[in-house]
């Protein structure tokens, strides 16, 4: 059951100027991510806009520059999709030696829904000319970066500026921006690491060669990368990359053996749809998790796995997704000089107890369904996915440490019993 409407939430600060917050982990669980709980990324501080004061100008290689107050904008048709948004940075701290950067961990990353203009249509009304390549997309916001003063500045090749789902958005989860999240408004391209979603848009300019502004040729760069497993070349970053977490149990939760309860969690790719999630229970073999299909074409998606453990002891639950185009999340987070892309196999390390004869075993919070019925019939049963291993207090990631024995969980058969690792 979602607690949007009964928490009070609020982001995990990481700096405080510039203000950067990741998403508690608890909102991690939400389908969509409460504005109030959603990561905010700030690299100048919060623009002073307003909607009265705001006006966007479209020009360079056009046939008809454009100069639009910001009724005339909301004016304009409304598309709405639900996006999940993930900061390149994010998981950097997961990454050994740890690049230099945010030390984000798992938390810059949600799903909102977004509405707002197509960016196709002030394109047409402006009549982009044939030889521009790129349009560039330029944020209020400016500050020092390497010695010199700079406007936060990013391009796009023309053609996926103008896809229908690129947004100039105005509204986030059926409110009007918040200062913090880009208002009055942002950009919103589907599928793209979060760079790509300037806020505080004041400026589009269309060019003819390609954009090598410092925040397209300097920073956000695949650079002295250690072994990209699904292929990505050095340069910019682009499509987010297939990923998992773990949303409950919590790490260090304490499990009730013989209990069953269900390991849940998200999965999301920005350039395909996710086709499958497994779980591994310690050393046993990976097994195929139920797979809940996502809202829309770019939002996450739920997945959850029925486990019952059997024998105490710490145990190393993982996950991994793997995405419509084959692209496997590593058991490794990939290495680059600047930290991005980190997607390795998500992991949670927890504790079996035993239960003392006589005494009942009792469950962890959300382990049964309602109306009193367990989550699943017996070991190695399918649930219905109502239930959880405890509350989530935290997501984690790189699933490379740890170890465990296997137990017994759901999907097609139960687990063996895995070795130590």
């Amino acid at each position: 059951m979602s607690r949007s409407r009964t928490t009070r939430w609020r982001p995990d600060t990481v700096t405080e100027r510039p203000y950067n917050a990741q998403t508690p982990p608890a909102a991690l669980a939400e389908p969509l991510t409460p504005t109030a709980a959603f990561f905010v990324r700030d690299h100048f501080g919060v623009p002073r806009l307003t909607p009265e004061r705001w006006r966007l100008h479209v020009h360079g290689l056009v046939e008809r520059e454009l100069s639009l107050s910001y009724d005339e904008v909301a004016a304009l048709p409304v598309r709405e999709l639900d996006v999940m948004v993930e900061c390149a940075g994010n998981g950097r701290s997961l990454m050994t030696p740890r690049p230099p950067g945010l030390p984000w961990e798992q938390g810059a990353v949600g799903c909102a829904r977004f509405a707002g203009v197509p960016l196709a249509v002030l394109a047409d009304r402006a009549g982009v000319r044939p030889e521009a390549v790129e349009l560039v997309f330029t944020g209020a916001d400016f500050g020092e970066l390497h010695g010199r003063r700079t406007a936060f500045e990013r391009s796009l090749p023309v053609e996926l500026a103008r896809h229908p789902d690129t947004l100039l958005a105005t509204r986030m989860n059926g409110e009007l921006l918040s200062p913090g999240h880009g208002a009055p408004v942002r950009l919103v391209v589907p599928g793209r690491y979060g760079v790509a979603d300037v806020k505080w848009l004041v400026d589009v300019r269309a060019v003819a060669e390609p954009f090598h502004g410092p925040f397209q040729a300097e920073e956000y760069l695949y650079r002295g990368s250690r072994g990209m497993p699904d292929g990505t070349p050095e340069g910019p970053v682009g499509e987010i990359r297939v990923k998992s977490l773990i949303t409950a149990p919590a790490p260090d939760t304490r499990l009730p053996a013989g209990v069953a309860c269900v390991v849940r969690g998200r999965a999301w790719s920005g350039g395909a749809q996710v086709r499958q999630v497994e779980v591994r229970i310690g050393g046993a073999d990976w097994r195929q998790a139920v797979l809940v299909p996502a809202a829309g074409r770019y939002a996450w998606a739920e997945w959850w796995y029925q486990w019952t453990p059997r024998v105490p002891g710490r145990r190393l639950l993982q996950a991994r997704a793997t995405d419509t185009d084959g692209h496997t999340q590593p058991m490794r987070a990939p290495w680059n000089e600047q930290g991005y892309g980190c997607n390795p196999v998500a992991g949670v390390s927890v504790e079996v107890v035993a239960v003392p004869d006589g005494e009942p075993a009792g469950e962890p919070d959300g382990a049964r369904r309602p109306g009193g019925r367990p989550t699943g019939e017996g070991p190695g049963t399918a649930a219905n996915g109502d239930g959880n291993c405890g509350t989530a207090d935290r997501a984690t990631g790189n699933g490379d440490r740890g170890g465990g024995n296997g137990d017994r969980g759901g999907g097609p058969r139960a687990e063996r019993e895995g070795p130590h690792r």
